[in-house]
């Protein structure tokens, strides 16, 4: 065979390995994308869910806005309102009051919101009455007639206070008809300087004999009971004293907090709003009209407590 041959057969067979190669090499490749193909179009293996914790106290209600999937964490602000005063009776001690627990989580920066009983003052400005205390509202206080007061002794006020929840409320109070006129100055200037109340209302007899719940703040003046501990009338039997925010502004004597479950108030150093502090613009309001607080005593410390006739 000539040598002209011999390259023309070898050449051929380069040619034709050289397509086979090709061939393979081309039908692998295809090969392998349908493989990625057909993994791709597996689906994913399924995602554990997260466990389910069991909540440690009764859940909180949340509106969801329309449109909304998830609601967004409660703000304090929001778990605060959800707590009802006076919902949960307290186990008695022995002297009489509740038990002494541990200030609720929702209670240790107190905001709740406050429920209008009288229309708001007019454009959000101070506004105050002071007359004969009516018939209706004398028959829901605490005013019986072994009280050391005649219904012509008090006076019935309504008087407008800035609320924890921004907003201007008119509330209402029995106090001594010689300490009202002053009474409503020293209200004005809490006002004006946005000092927060909760409720400003009139005491109910009902109040005096319900099992205690250790929660309540309201502002009030004439309740017709002995002195805290005695046998003696207070001086709010009289009129002549005034409780401010009692939640936010304790009294203590010895193991004893009123109200039951405002022991993280007891720390005046943490200061918040709505509390007395010594010197501040409600000791001196209350100075100007001659009247002292309970918070300067050594035992026990009142730091609720206001009063014309010094206990």
């Amino acid at each position: 065979m000539s040598l002209e041959r011999v390259d023309s057969a070898l050449t051929r067979r380069l040619c034709q390995a050289g397509r086979m190669r090709r061939r393979a090499t081309a039908a692998w490749w295809a090969a392998l994308a349908l493989a990625l193909a057909a993994c791709s179009a597996e689906p994913p293996p399924p995602v554990p869910s997260a466990p389910r914790s069991t909540p440690t106290s009764a859940p909180t209600s949340t509106t969801i806005a329309a449109g909304t999937t998830t609601a967004p964490p409660p703000s304090p602000s929001a778990l605060a309102v959800t707590w009802q005063v006076g919902a949960r009776p307290l186990p008695r001690r022995p002297d009489g009051f509740g038990e002494i627990e541990p200030t609720p989580p929702e209670l240790v920066n107190r905001a709740l919101p406050t429920k209008d009983v009288l229309p708001p003052p007019a454009g959000g400005r101070y506004a105050s009455t002071n007359t004969a205390v009516p018939a209706d509202v004398l028959a829901r206080s605490t005013w019986q007639p072994a009280c050391p007061v005649k219904p012509g002794d008090l006076r019935y006020l309504t008087m407008s206070f800035w609320g924890f929840d921004g907003r201007a409320h008119t509330g209402e109070m029995l106090v001594n008809a010689r300490g009202a006129a002053a009474i409503t100055q020293v209200f004005g200037q809490l006002f004006a300087a946005h000092f927060p109340l909760e409720e400003m209302r009139v005491t109910s007899a009902g109040e005096l004999t319900a099992p205690p719940t250790g929660d309540g703040n309201s502002t009030s003046a004439f309740v017709c009971r002995p002195a805290r501990g005695q046998t003696t009338w207070s001086a709010h039997a009289f009129g002549l004293a005034v409780d401010v925010n009692p939640f936010c502004n304790p009294y203590t004597q010895g193991d004893l907090v009123l109200p039951e479950l405002a022991s993280a108030y007891v720390d005046r150093a943490r200061k918040r709003p709505g509390m007395v502090l010594a010197g501040d613009a409600t000791v001196r309001a209350f100075a100007a009209i001659g009247w002292s607080w309970g918070g300067n005593w050594r035992g026990p410390v009142d730091r609720m407590h206001f009063t014309a006739t010094g206990h």
